[in-house]
């Protein structure tokens, strides 16, 4: 009896397995194809070269269908502009300043989506103050560009004092 089915099951685990750790998602789809060929084992083929031509076909043919799958999925075509994700899409977000412009530089920072970025005022801006709330204009680097957007400070900031 053939047991090779047997190793082709082990890799089919470790590379699921391993899909956990990489952020690729292309592991998950040769351990199917792997699994593939221990099925082809299991039902009598025992010729590897054939288990191998189930393996790499499932596989390819996987890969191939996922990742046209996740371009018309994740990409905005018809409307011509495409998905903006992480530092991508900060341009246009709006944020507040956690703490005030200082040094020669202006240097302030800036929370956007609940991260905190190193933040310049843009030019012909005044100095950044804390409570204000600002649109990033650019990113460069780790660094983000900001305008303002309102006057003073924080709409939290504001709705708390007409509460009181």
């Amino acid at each position: 009896m053939n047991w090779l089915w047997i190793l082709w099951s082990i890799l089919g685990a470790i590379l699921i397995v391993a899909e956990i750790f990489t952020s690729g998602f292309v592991l998950l789809w040769f351990g199917i194809g792997a699994l593939a060929a221990a099925l082809a084992g299991i039902v009598g083929i025992d010729n590897l070269g054939i288990q191998f031509l189930i393996f790499a076909t499932i596989s390819i043919a996987l890969t191939a269908a996922s990742r046209t799958i996740f371009v018309n999925y994740f990409s905005r075509e018809k409307t011509g502009e495409s998905l903006r994700t992480g530092v991508d899409a900060l341009p246009g977000k709006i944020g507040t300043v956690v703490s005030s412009s200082r040094g020669a530089l202006q240097e302030g920072a800036v929370k956007v989506f609940g991260s905190t970025w190193t933040a310049y005022p843009a030019p012909g801006e005044e100095p950044l103050e804390a409570g204000e709330r600002v649109c990033v204009e650019s990113v460069e680097g780790a660094s983000i560009y900001v305008r303002r957007v309102g006057d003073g400070p924080d709409w939290r900031q504001r709705a708390l004092k007409q509460s009181e």
